[in-house]
């Protein structure tokens, strides 16, 4: 049984309206959507039955989520890289931060030049790579996930800046900390509480 053009359409609506990127796969989807649909029609069942297990048997988790799979698929290689190289410098950054501590305590030299190191590579690499692979996993949810992620990883930031101003004496650490403090107040926190309130009630 043929699809007319109000069901071609109201698969095509869905499938637009679910908020996938890549134009790409939309097409395919509709396309094998509608393909699923009229073999199960002929089997006696109704559009719209035939229409939910036509995209709970291709994507049981969301379009969404077929679409981030997708996109990994497509990108594996330089995604695995990015990957590799974000935890190499978390690594890198630990081992010089834990080694400069480790040196100051001892009153070794170059400790100094070693935990600014390994804390400027935690703090203003690591963490704003760690805070955009997190970003890229909640782009398709709300703007509050979204929101939370971006403000908690810049107030993590000025705070942590302004301990390292603190630790080595330098001028502008309240500043720095009232303001990491400020942001974080109330900036991160309403959204934090925001979405847990939402999570509470699924």
């Amino acid at each position: 049984m043929k699809l007319n053009s109000e069901q071609e359409e109201r698969i095509r609506d869905f499938v637009h309206n679910q908020g996938l990127k890549l134009p790409g796969l939309r097409d395919d989807i509709v396309d094998h959507l509608c393909c699923v649909v009229e073999s199960e029609l002929k089997t006696g069942k109704t559009f719209d039955q035939s229409l939910q297990e036509a995209i709970a048997e291709l994507a049981p988790n969301g379009l969404i989520n077929l679409e981030r799979k997708t996109f990994f698929l497509l990108n594996s290689k330089r995604i695995i890289m990015m990957k590799k190289l974000m935890y190499f410098i978390g690594f890198i950054g630990a081992l010089t931060l834990t080694t400069g501590i480790t040196f100051k305590i001892l009153s070794y030299p170059g400790a100094n030049k070693l935990f600014i190191t390994g804390f400027l590579l935690l703090l203003l690499v690591f963490v704003p790579m760690l805070a955009f692979d997190r970003y890229k996993v909640a782009i398709a949810r709300s703007l509050s996930e979204r929101l939370k992620i971006i403000l908690g990883c810049i107030s993590g930031v000025i705070i942590g800046m302004s301990g390292l101003f603190k630790l080595m004496h330098w001028m502008g650490a309240e500043v720095l900390l009232l303001a990491g403090a400020l942001l974080f107040a109330i900036g991160y926190l309403p959204f934090l509480f925001f979405t847990m309130y939402k999570r509470s009630l699924a």
